[in-house]
């Protein structure tokens, strides 16, 4: 997917981007690379596979998610940026939270930020577990968001305490996408969730697919959640 087939691709879902934020894209494929030469950020540097494997997969929530509406995300273990930045790009009004483990990332995320020139950005290096128990931020977002980060039984346990009450967790998820969620529906029902909607669809070029899980916060988070760092990964919930 090249720049003009990216563009194109997004306007058939009534995304049209301005020369500022194509600009911006541009950029963000540019310091990707460069930063990814000294920090392991991805292991996908061709321009058209960035494209259309991060950019546009991380927008794709956009097309079945309406985030005119919303103001705060929460992006938990962004990594390089995926899928907030490419969303905050295209959405410039919302409050992005960025959370992730590696300093390293951090360190890229803030001066991609300060290079694209991005407002109300905020980055915190921290294990997701621990974020989720600290009080300025516990079940505070309107939208929270991770993809490619654990199956479904333990992101939830990331995520959902930080999502805040008719809020929604917007999981990301590939081919796997059934198993996880089944395995996953009693940990989402305890954590205060309920799958509201799921949306499946094919990445352009490469047909690869993917699914779309839209789980609203129907109810508070039981303060024990999330366990210590490390315990939803060994004893997801079941």
């Amino acid at each position: 997917m090249n720049l003009d087939t990216f563009i194109t691709a997004l306007q058939e879902h009534k995304i049209h981007l301005n020369e500022s934020q194509i600009a911006q894209f541009e950029t963000y494929f540019e310091e990707l690379v460069a930063w990814n030469e000294k920090v392991n950020l991805t292991a996908i540097t061709e321009k058209e596979e960035v494209y259309v494997k991060h950019f546009y997969d991380s927008i794709s929530p956009s097309f079945y998610f309406n985030f005119n509406e919303i103001q705060t995300i929460c992006d938990v273990g962004a990594g390089a940026g995926f899928p907030s930045i490419p969303i905050k790009i295209c959405f410039p009004h919302l409050h992005v939270t960025i959370v992730d483990s590696l300093k390293k990332r951090i360190h890229f995320l803030e001066h991609l930020s300060n290079t694209l020139k991005l407002e109300n950005t905020t980055f915190i290096h921290a294990r997701a577990e621990d974020f989720g128990q600290n009080k300025d931020f516990r079940e505070s977002f309107d939208v929270v968001t991770a993809r490619a980060v654990a199956r479904m039984s333990v992101l939830s346990e990331l995520c959902l305490p930080l999502t805040k009450v008719n809020g929604v967790f917007l999981a990301l998820k590939g081919a796997s996408a059934a198993n996880e969620l089944a395995e996953g529906k009693k940990a989402i029902k305890v954590l205060g969730g309920e799958v509201v909607k799921m949306d499946t669809f094919s990445l352009p070029v490469e047909d690869s697919e993917r699914t779309i899980y839209t789980i609203k916060k129907v109810k508070k988070t039981h303060k024990k959640y999330p366990r210590k760092a490390g315990t939803p990964a060994k004893s997801p919930i079941s």
